[in-house]
């Protein structure tokens, strides 16, 4: 119970003020029958409302012990999900990706002139399959005054064709530094 709750049930059980029963929770750690023992001693409540409250106390009890075993079986029944649960988002993701990865478009420049165009699936499996052919590609046509670009990017945390274009401008400073 939250400690506004076991306010509020305090003072119904013992018809206290909400100042007082407020007092006696946080005097006793917020527990409530210390609380109702404390209220009893400072003559704030009567043997009436306390027996009263006793009374009600094992029904209280029954009441909070099986709302908080339904409470735990709906807790597990939304967490754990099922295989085909799991399955279904993970493909539904897949294709999230495949489709995000079919609309942005890599491109390669030479010289201003667009040379290349492809989605960057194509990129990817590319890397995936043929890493070693792909990366020196990519970093020969850098030597050979190509220029890489991403199309149809959203914005990210990093601008990726800023990136290419540092890359770019630090071989063609290299070698310019050669000659």
């Amino acid at each position: 119970m939250e400690k506004l709750e076991k306010v509020e049930k305090l003072r119904e059980k013992t018809g206290v003020s909400y100042e007082d029963a407020k007092d006696a929770l946080e005097a006793n750690e917020y527990d409530m029958l210390d609380a109702i023992v404390y209220l009893e001693k400072a003559g704030k409540i009567n043997d009436q409302q306390s027996a009263r409250y006793e009374t009600h106390n094992t029904t209280a009890d029954s009441t909070a012990q099986d709302f908080a075993k339904a409470q735990q079986a709906y807790e597990q029944s939304v967490n754990s999900s099922s295989v085909g649960d799991v399955l279904n988002k993970f493909f539904a993701w897949c294709g999230r990706i495949l489709k995000k990865s079919l609309e942005t478009s890599f491109i390669i420049h030479h010289k201003d002139q667009q040379v290349i165009k492809a989605p960057v699936l194509v990129l990817v499996l590319a890397l995936l399959f043929a890493f070693w052919i792909t990366v020196p590609l990519l970093i020969i046509g850098l030597f050979c005054n190509c220029r890489y670009h991403f199309e149809g990017v959203e914005s990210v945390t990093f601008n990726i064709n800023e990136m290419c274009d540092k890359a770019a401008d630090s071989v063609d400073e290299a070698k310019e530094a050669k000659k």
